[in-house]
């Protein structure tokens, strides 16, 4: 009996070694594989609901109009023909010329680029500032607290067209002078809408503790208190990256946005508003693709909050 113990020991051993390591499970998952499998599962949410695909393959054609427009155009943007002017969709114009015989899906391929820096400049510039308001807004400094919700109170009453035509005195018709405003702008609307959701986070019972164990403020907030305040910021983020295309294209025609001779959906908008009731077409393709990509914008942010939630993503809760 003392010889067949270590026997079935042995192989019991060997048997436990032949047999495959199982994956990890999601909820195994650590650091950066985690956090892909969790992007992963956000990703295959949205595709799987309609207003969440047609975001994307509308943001998707978007972004890759603008990379392929950089060094592909049907025809040179400067490339003007007389002769040829207002003319109809066609073999060579595909969607005919403008005022002065230029190609109008050409400068719409030119123009996608320059509304997607803008787009891109204005949501950073807003978050970042957006942030820093509700840092301060939620700092346990009473007086600096109170002061910054009076001051946001006071600043968001002041329209982001008059920003716009302040920055314009110094700064002329440039696309810095856009972000400048619409970031100021939205960055403020996005601290008010936020605080409430941040102050309770703040003042919650794991943040004091965390605070009187050690932890910095700059730790805790974007430990705690920004992860509560997620679904707000993603909402806001995608309004105000709709609305940097609506505001581009208005301020545009005000003359204190984008440049005549810089390519965007704006200056194509403005050059041929004119001739609306004799040539409407060279109108309704730019106003068409600035409606069509702020509704996918704005659908791609309502998507990304409901797959980006726990609460309402099954599969995103099964994975935490």
């Amino acid at each position: 009996m003392t010889d067949a113990t270590p026997h079935n020991t042995q192989s019991k051993q060997s048997k436990q070694s032949k047999q495959p390591r199982q994956s990890k499970r999601p909820e195994q998952l650590h650091g950066w594989r985690r956090t892909l499998h969790r992007a992963g599962i956000i990703v295959s949410t949205m595709w799987h609901h309609g207003t969440g695909r047609f975001s994307m393959i509308v943001l998707g054609i978007w972004v890759l109009v603008s990379i392929v427009s950089l060094f592909w155009t049907p025809q040179s943007l400067w490339a003007t023909d007389g002769y040829n002017v207002w003319a109809k969709p066609s073999r060579t114009h595909w969607l005919g010329t403008d005022g002065t015989g230029a190609d109008v899906f050409s400068w719409l391929m030119a123009g996608s680029r320059t509304n997607l820096l803008i787009v891109l400049l204005t949501v950073i510039f807003a978050l970042a500032f957006g942030l820093l308001l509700v840092a301060l807004m939620v700092s346990r400094n009473t007086a600096l607290a109170h002061g910054s919700v009076v001051a946001i109170d006071a600043l968001i009453s002041i329209p982001t067209v008059l920003i716009a035509l302040m920055l314009a005195v110094p700064l002329g018709a440039s696309i810095l002078g856009i972000v400048i405003a619409c970031g100021f702008g939205y960055g403020l609307n996005l601290a008010r809408v936020a605080r409430p959701q941040a102050l309770l986070a703040a003042r919650s019972m794991y943040v004091q503790s965390a605070l009187s164990n050690g932890a910095s403020a700059t730790r805790v907030f974007f430990t705690h208190v920004l992860t509560n305040i997620r679904p707000v910021v993603i909402v806001q983020c995608s309004l105000c990256a709709g609305t940097a295309v609506l505001a581009e294209a208005g301020l545009t025609y005000l003359g204190v946005g984008v440049p005549s001779g810089v390519p965007s959906w704006g200056v194509s908008l403005t050059s041929s508003v004119k001739f609306i009731s004799i040539y409407p077409m060279t109108v309704i393709w730019p106003g068409l693709i600035v409606t069509v990509v702020v509704v996918a914008l704005n659908l791609f942010g309502d998507a990304l909050h409901d797959a980006a939630d726990p609460l309402s993503n099954p599969r995103l809760r099964k994975a935490q």
